[in-house]
């Protein structure tokens, strides 16, 4: 028996919208399924041949920050049933860490980051766009609290980071990918009425449908 098409589920968001929230309950959804969460910020770009004082100057929220290529390598391996190596970065020291995750084919795919909807060749990967859609005040707070508690950050060098790079990028690269969303989501994780939705998917997708997708005859 021919081995069924694995789902990819995009989900695309400014920084610190609550994509990891939704991704949460997409995962929930399809809880009766393999399911792996590529995320994209794993992807930056091995910068081990910089100095320190170069990756620091590295603009994080500019789509070549990041390794599409390398992901769709793994996207494509995984869509045929194959392992992959999904890399680590380090935040710490600005690169690409030397140790790698181990990922197993899966029946569902997500695909989670800032700007997975801005490359033509990833969209066009996947079978579900999902855009998380949440108010830049609420963003900039979420993102603070991240960067000091899991990145080693200082308050004051991840709001010079906001106002000099990830609010012109999310204007000018994040914001109008929003354009290629199925669906769009408003607050994110904190908006309970659509992820109820999110968890109500398989109600609404047809269930011959879904099973030829996920080859779960």
């Amino acid at each position: 028996m021919m081995t069924k098409r694995p789902v990819v589920i995009g989900i695309a968001g400014g920084s610190c919208s609550g994509k990891t929230s939704v991704t949460r309950a997409i995962s929930e959804v399809f809880k009766d399924h393999s399911v792996v969460i590529i995320e994209q910020d794993y992807y930056y770009k091995d910068q081990a041949h910089l100095t320190f004082e170069e990756r620091l100057k590295t603009n994080y929220d500019h789509p070549f920050a990041f390794d599409n290529d390398l992901l769709i390598e793994h996207i494509n391996t995984l869509l045929k049933r194959q392992a992959i190596e999904k890399p680590v970065y380090d935040y710490v020291h600005h690169t690409r860490a030397a140790e790698v995750i181990p990922v197993e084919p899966v029946d569902v795919i997500i695909v989670e980051g800032i700007l997975v909807l801005e490359d033509a060749r990833l969209r066009d990967l996947m079978d579900i766009k999902i855009f998380v859609d949440t108010d830049a005040d609420l963003r900039i707070i979420r993102r603070i609290q991240r960067d000091i508690k899991e990145r080693g950050r200082t308050a004051d060098s991840v709001i010079d980071q906001y106002l000099s790079a990830v609010r012109p990028m999310h204007n000018l690269f994040i914001e109008p990918t929003k354009r290629h969303a199925h669906v769009i989501i408003p607050e994110g994780g904190d908006n309970e009425v659509a992820i109820d939705l999110l968890r109500k998917l398989k109600q609404l997708l047809n269930d011959d449908m879904l099973c030829n997708m996920i080859g779960k005859v």
